[in-house]
């Protein structure tokens, strides 16, 4: 049956506090982890959030972090192909545009459906009920985690410091569980691998020629002009 410790027992509330820690009987904290399942892909998500339903921790606060591109619901930002771009400037209030969604997100968060869901829930489940409410799914999704117990997202979001930083993972003390681990090899050399066109790449050799030319730090350019004429 449900443990004792987690959200998932009758009658206990999801747990607000940001660390995350509940009281003993003899009135000590205790800090209980959060468990980060890690998948590659956010199908697979999707069938795990559904082999949960099944189990007697369906009920267990939870979250599921994904990219704007799964979770947007913004009328013109969603059909853009720099969403995340985009996301920002509306949120920075550039062109003297806001987004209503964002401003709406405590509709979504802390809507009984997800608060004290009976079951577990997909992201379908989450930009369903942010249409309906025209409050921003993504967002929801990341305060979610605040009092989520257990929380899925692909391989990345755990592998990659940036994307940790920005969507403030903390795995100190937590719980890390990886499905499919196997493929952690690949995810995490594409999690600090880099991408540049041939035009990139003659537009710095360009540049490199011109410092070593100019003797501008000469000792450090003259490498990096030797790999990027290697490449092109």
């Amino acid at each position: 049956g449900p443990c004792t410790e987690c959200s998932c027992s009758s009658g206990k509330e999801p747990d607000k506090d940001p660390g995350h820690t509940k009281k003993k009987d003899n009135g000590e904290c205790l800090c209980v982890p959060k468990i980060f399942f890690g998948t590659r892909t956010h199908k697979q998500i999707s069938q795990i959030t559904r082999e949960l339903k099944r189990t007697a921790y369906s009920c267990v606060p939870m979250t599921i972090l994904s990219s704007r591109d799964y979770t947007c619901i913004h009328p013109v930002v969603s059909n853009s192909s720099n969403r995340n771009e985009m996301c920002v400037e509306l949120l920075e209030g550039k062109h003297g545009k806001s987004c209503s969604y964002y401003h709406s997100v405590h509709k979504l968060s802390e809507h009984h459906a997800l608060q004290s869901a009976p079951q577990a829930w997909d992201i379908e489940d989450l930009v369903s009920l942010g249409r309906k409410l025209r409050a921003c799914a993504y967002f929801a999704a990341r305060e979610l985690m605040v009092g989520a117990d257990i929380v899925f997202c692909p391989y990345n979001y755990l592998l990659d410091p940036q994307i940790r930083e920005s969507m403030d993972i903390h795995l100190k003390d937590q719980v890390v569980i990886l499905d499919e681990a196997h493929n952690i090899e690949d995810c995490a050399r594409e999690s600090v691998s880099y991408g540049v066109t041939e035009s990139q790449l003659r537009a710095a050799r360009e540049e490199l020629e011109f410092m070593v030319t100019n003797n501008i730090r000469q000792k450090h350019h003259e490498p990096l002009q030797a790999v990027c004429c290697s490449l092109i």
